[in-house]
């Protein structure tokens, strides 16, 4: 059924957000914002600074309008808080301080918009000894304990590309920040600042697992426990073509089938023997090297083994289910994740590609009432 009106914008359909430009998770939150169907205006500067790949080809910057202001120059700041004027919610992600020099710091902007939510989003937080060191994601989720939970014993920790401290830790984290804030500053017309850091998120990611340890049910070291490919039941492998299966089979009603459709009926007594988890391992392990991937993913289709293959990117889109259910659209000729969640009422869509630095200044001095934008406007 095709969605028309203001429902096809998303549940935040009105709601206007200024990101100061940067990269990871700042712009990450933004889109997160853009795609529930907020107003967002991007602020590039002249030169821009993302991602070095083509702007075309920067989705995290879907469903936004760029304006290009230069905030070193003598109207940059005046500029930027036209827009705070008109906007529920700032976003940027400089180092503590920098904000405040530029001229739109929380100070300067809430004396122009009392009600605006400012959110902050740093690696290390506004405060603390190492607020001002530069850092990235795999060094703010290495001090917090979570990035030493994962990979083999003996061997260096992986690093778990940019999504468990930048987005999960941080994106995530800033975005149920700023809309708490929102709620607050509606009911009351009172903004405030959300620190958002990715060491406070990515520490909070794990509090099921500080109540295990404090309880003595999670050991302090890597693959010793029930998720963290310590169990042989819980984790993967190598199949006879080099690709990989997940098992997942942490019940005993899953764990059962899940021996079962492997052939391997003498270990369906092992679930809990701790004594047999290295024999379990090792036969689990030759069993799966026996075949394929899609001749494993054939026998346990359909099945409450709780197992699956391991994709690819480019493999992922296509599977049957995430095909089904539409979780990667294309759009501009670029297949992504569709926005999430999904709401019954207020659907969300990718409305537009990324967007493109300063392509939307006439648009944005129109529709946020704010022609002075237009004045000195970088070419």
């Amino acid at each position: 059924m095709a969605v028309t009106g203001t429902a096809a914008h998303g549940p935040l359909a009105g709601v206007r957000v200024v990101e100061l430009a940067g990269i990871g998770p700042g712009p990450f939150a933004a889109m997160l914002l853009a795609d529930l169907g907020a107003d967002v205006v991007r602020v590039d500067r002249p030169g821009g600074a993302g991602l070095a790949v083509n702007p075309e080809y920067d989705v995290t910057n879907r469903n936004k309008r760029s304006v290009l202001i230069d905030l070193k120059s003598p109207d940059g700041a005046a500029r930027v808080l036209d827009l705070v004027d008109r906007a529920d919610i700032l976003i940027e992600g400089y180092r503590p301080g920098v904000a405040e020099r530029l001229g739109v710091g929380p100070e300067t902007c809430h004396a122009r918009n009392p009600r605006l939510v400012y959110g902050r989003m740093t690696g290390w937080g506004q405060d603390g000894p190492l607020a001002q060191r530069a850092g990235h994601d795999i060094a703010y989720i290495a001090l917090t304990g979570t990035l030493g939970m994962i990979g083999t014993p003996g061997e260096p920790p992986p690093a778990p590309a940019n999504l468990l401290g930048d987005y999960a830790g941080g994106s995530l984290y800033l975005v149920v920040g700023v809309l708490a804030a929102l709620h607050h500053a509606r009911a009351t017309g009172t903004g405030q600042v959300v620190d958002a850091a990715i060491v406070d998120g990515t520490a909070h990611l794990a509090t099921m697992i500080h109540g295990m340890l404090a309880a003595g049910g999670w050991q302090d070291r890597r693959a010793a426990n029930l998720l963290d490919g310590g169990c042989p039941y819980y984790g993967t492998y190598e199949t006879a073509d080099g690709k990989y299966m997940a098992v997942g089979a942490l019940e005993p009603q899953f764990y059962d089938r899940f021996v079962d459709l492997l052939g391997l009926a003498e270990f369906a007594d092992a679930r809990k023997d701790w004594t047999r988890w290295a024999e379990l391992r090792r036969t689990v392990a030759a069993r799966f090297k026996t075949r394929t991937r899609d001749e494993w993913t054939a026998v346990f289709e359909g099945s409450d083994a709780c197992v699956a293959p391991v994709l690819s990117l480019r493999e992922a889109p296509a599977h049957p289910h995430l095909a089904a259910r539409g979780t990667f659209t294309d759009h501009g000729g670029i297949t992504q994740p569709a926005p999430a969640p999904r709401f019954s009422v207020t659907h969300t869509s990718v409305r537009s590609g990324p967007a493109q630095p300063g392509a939307d200044v006439a648009d944005v001095a129109h529709d946020w009432d704010v022609p002075d934008l237009l004045k000195g406007s970088p070419e």
